[in-house]
């Protein structure tokens, strides 16, 4: 049985607090174990050519959330306005060139009417469910993800394999425990994985474009002074068109699944 390798990473807190996030995203990104070499030559061939264009040093973690918010340690490259552009535009080709699939999902705080939500708990399940269905049985695959949260993730992942009620066509639902992950979810710091870099970013533009489209909220502040909502849709349709995103993971257009309903 072919294996696919894991690696997830998220935008905002898992906390019900709305003060500090309004939205959990949860992004994992998987590729078949054959294709690892190839993706990673690709961003570190990536990252090389980076360092000539634009001085990013190879080894500078990109974190794009303050990377948009012109924050430290990105602000002491001194780039203009239009190599910023150029470098973000860049890494949305790159990504989009990758031999991956991503799958996002979405918790929005404002849905949410009890106390007892385990936020953190159902974006896992949700992420886990649809890698099983995307598997259909004929794979197997591990998950990486940062350090933060490792604790409760392993603790989700153990408990799905053997109680994970699904809703059933016939009404109410039945047990179908997750059987093709192996191993417990493992970590890895994202300063030493350019894949968990990958889906930070992925998952900070998932984070925009739920904020612009759905919720019809403004960008921060800081944010508008480089990108607008056009670019945030430009960069998911690139992603889309490049069929780097699986949109089989939910109705809508981009496959992001969002929850609570």
């Amino acid at each position: 049985m072919n294996t696919r390798i894991v690696y997830c990473d998220e935008t905002g807190d898992d906390g019900l607090n709305i003060s500090s996030s309004d939205a959990f995203i949860l992004t994992s990104l998987y590729m078949p174990s054959e294709s690892w070499q190839k993706n990673y030559d690709t961003i570190k061939q990536f990252r090389k050519q980076l360092k000539v264009n634009y001085g990013f040093h190879s080894k500078q973690e990109m974190h794009t959330k303050q990377f948009l918010s012109d924050k430290n340690p990105y602000r002491m490259y001194n780039w203009s306005k239009e190599q910023k552009l150029e470098i973000l535009k860049a890494f949305t080709l790159m990504i989009s060139a990758l031999d991956i699939s991503i799958i996002n999902v979405i918790i929005d705080k404002h849905h949410i009417n009890t106390k007892d939500y385990n936020i953190l708990e159902t974006a896992l399940t949700y992420n886990i469910q649809r890698i099983e269905n995307d598997s259909s049985g004929d794979w197997n695959y591990l998950i990486i993800t940062d350090k933060g949260r490792i604790a409760p993730m392993r603790k989700t992942a153990r408990a799905i394999r053997a109680f994970n009620p699904i809703q059933s066509q016939f009404g109410g639902y039945i047990n179908k425990p997750i059987r093709n992950l192996i191993e417990d979810v493992m970590d890895k710091d994202s300063r030493e994985s350019y894949f968990i870099q990958v889906c930070d970013f992925v998952s900070y533009f998932v984070h925009l474009y739920y904020k612009t489209r759905y919720r019809k909220d403004p960008l921060p502040n800081r944010i508008q002074n480089l990108i607008d909502e056009e670019f945030v849709g430009r960069v998911m349709a690139t992603f889309n068109k490049n069929g780097v995103l699986n949109t089989k993971a939910s109705s809508n257009k981009h496959g992001l699944v969002i929850y609570p309903k």
